[in-house]
């Protein structure tokens, strides 16, 4: 077993802090293990949770037609990921003692999988990766650099689907990620819409 089936093993029989108390699945993550650009939320809600999958309710969906408008696929060109491995009951914001126990397991798959490009879907994936004290409105559509990789906040796609007005902005956002993927990736990447 190698060391990303060895984290995953980890993962999925972790109790290290209450939310394993609740859970039916952790989600470990979904993608391609050699993928140029991570994707990270928040944590799973309940049908990544009855599931065990990442985004697979209808933020999921709408994901997975902006992965499509931008050339990207869950199996080829992504990795996605949470903060937190663990549904939080009712679907709140995991803590910060939650994500701070959960974290590790994060910056474990990122060593492994080598993304290039991370984009932070969300207030708490922001909080989490970069700075407890930021705030997405401000941060988002900004390239930050971190350990090395180019790193995109956006707004969660629940976002999108509770404000559609947001939708613009965010594909601005992903705009931004397409072409960063032809500069550093595939300088021949296409996407039918940029």
């Amino acid at each position: 077993m190698d060391e990303f089936e060895q984290i995953r093993e980890k993962i999925l029989t972790c109790t290290n802090c209450d939310l394993c108390k609740a859970r039916h699945n952790p989600v470990f993550g979904e993608g391609n293990r050699n993928a140029p650009v991570m994707v990270i939320g928040e944590g799973p809600g309940y049908y990544e949770d009855m599931e065990g999958k990442p985004f697979v309710g209808r933020s999921g969906q709408l994901l997975d037609k902006i992965f499509a408008a931008c050339g990207f696929s869950r199996d080829k060109q992504i990795f996605i990921g949470n903060i937190v491995k663990c549904r939080p009951p009712e679907n709140r914001t995991p803590t910060s003692q939650e994500m701070a126990i959960c974290i590790p397991y994060l910056y474990r798959q990122i060593e492994l999988i080598d993304p290039k490009i991370i984009i932070l879907l969300g207030s708490t994936a922001l909080k989490g990766l970069i700075d407890s004290n930021a705030k997405i409105t401000q941060m988002r559509g900004q390239w930050i650099e971190w350990r090395g990789r180019c790193v995109m906040p956006t707004y969660h796609p629940s976002a999108l689907l509770r404000n559609p007005g947001l939708k613009r902005d965010a594909w601005e956002d992903f705009k931004k990620v397409i072409d960063k993927y032809r500069e550093i990736v595939d300088p021949q990447h296409y996407s039918k819409y940029h």
